[in-house]
């Protein structure tokens, strides 16, 4: 892991949500939606009862949050930041290809752009980022003087990386205990591995975490979720059926119990054109705002990028629905192209808090624009 992550002090004024003296009337108001009763025990210890006489709480000045953010600076490990670039490379490899060889001994004339504007296409960029780029790319050419096929190429890097560099933001936990995560995604997405991986990270840095198997509908997504517990030590709540909506609001009302940093509830797989299964996903963000008020704290979507076009549809749906606070872009090591990001970057500026090209624990690492473009261009 060579990701960095570096830690503030701040006041807990927003920790004091998580009393739990409010959880009990939180609870109740919750059940009005999600089940009173589950069919099925619950795979981790219950709350443990109230106190009769609750302590008085804390003075903000006397207790603090631990606030951690995950940011994207030079690796801390060199081999370990070489391998994650070759492999970054690699998985863009057919549309870096495409555009090294645009420029190899080539003339700044019409037929360049024409040509650029082809392989930025062929990239996933999509029309309205295409024409973006190559706008600003012909102005940029003009008014700099540009003569060289390098120099252009140069240009047309800086102008990438400052289209993606708003996508470019640190995923910030201990803003609130527990910190609740909605992870959303279309099956085949690779949401439940990515939740996984996720885990291992956070735990990396001091973080407990607790899985919430809230897939109650794919047969294999339980199973999945707590092979990953298995091998990350941290508890799965589950059933075999029921409402998804109250095993996740189990599981941040037990994550608050036991002093719980981070819940991460996975979710079913939904397609934006099914609309009624879309909005049992914002039945589950309501449910989870009465576990804990201000909760989820991030709604995070999991996308394939070999999806292309698509995965900026699925980006608009989501988003429209469920208020999107970040992206995790997988299977950056296939066919991907890698433009739509572009795409994402000029229609729906999403935060893409990581990206993924490969199936290890390490594969999946914050997203960094300069690395992208650089490996997007063949630099």
């Amino acid at each position: 892991m060579f990701s960095f992550f570096k830690r503030l002090r701040g006041s807990k004024g927003a920790g004091n949500e998580a009393s739990e003296s409010a959880a009990t009337s939180e609870s109740e108001a919750a059940h009005d939606e999600a089940p009173e009763t589950l069919d099925a025990p619950l795979a981790v210890e219950p709350p443990a009862p109230a106190a009769t006489t609750p302590a008085p709480a804390p003075e903000a000045d006397e207790t603090e949050l631990d606030i951690v953010e995950i940011v994207p600076p030079p690796a801390l490990d060199a081999s370990a930041k070489k391998s994650w670039l070759t492999r970054l490379k690699s998985g863009l490899s057919k549309t870096s290809s495409n555009i090294q060889s645009i420029f190899v001994n080539a003339k700044i004339d019409d037929d360049l752009y024409e040509e650029l504007e082809t392989a930025l296409l062929m990239s996933d960029a999509g029309v309205e980022a295409t024409q973006y780029l190559l706008d600003t790319l012909r102005q940029k050419v003009r008014t700099e003087r540009l003569t060289e096929a390098q120099q252009v190429k140069e240009a047309l890097r800086q102008l990438l990386i400052d289209l993606l560099k708003p996508l470019e933001r640190s995923l910030v936990l201990g803003r609130a205990q527990p910190l609740v995560m909605m992870i959303a995604g279309v099956n085949g997405a690779g949401k439940t591995t990515s939740i996984g991986k996720l885990a291992k990270h956070l735990q990396s840095f001091d973080q407990s975490v607790l899985l919430a198997a809230g897939d109650t509908f794919r047969a294999a997504a339980r199973e999945q979720l707590t092979i990953w517990g298995e091998r990350n030590n941290v508890t799965v709540v589950q059933q075999e059926s029921g409402d998804p909506a109250a095993v996740i609001f189990d599981a941040v009302n037990s994550a608050r119990a036991r002093g719980i940093n981070v819940v991460m509830a996975d979710t079913a797989g939904r397609l934006p054109t099914q609309l009624h299964l879309m909005d049992e996903l914002k039945k589950v963000k309501r449910v989870i705002g009465k576990a804990f008020d201000g909760a989820p704290h991030e709604v995070l979507l999991v996308i394939d990028a070999n999806t292309g076009q698509n995965a900026l549809t699925q980006v608009k749906a989501f988003d429209d629905a469920l208020g999107l606070t970040g992206l995790v872009v997988t299977k950056l090591d296939g066919t991907a192209k890698g433009g739509i990001l572009a795409a994402i970057a000029r229609q729906r500026p999403v935060p893409v808090y990581f990206i993924g090209v490969g199936e290890k624990v390490e594969d999946l690492q914050p997203f960094v624009a300069e690395e992208f473009a650089d490996a997007l261009l063949g630099n």
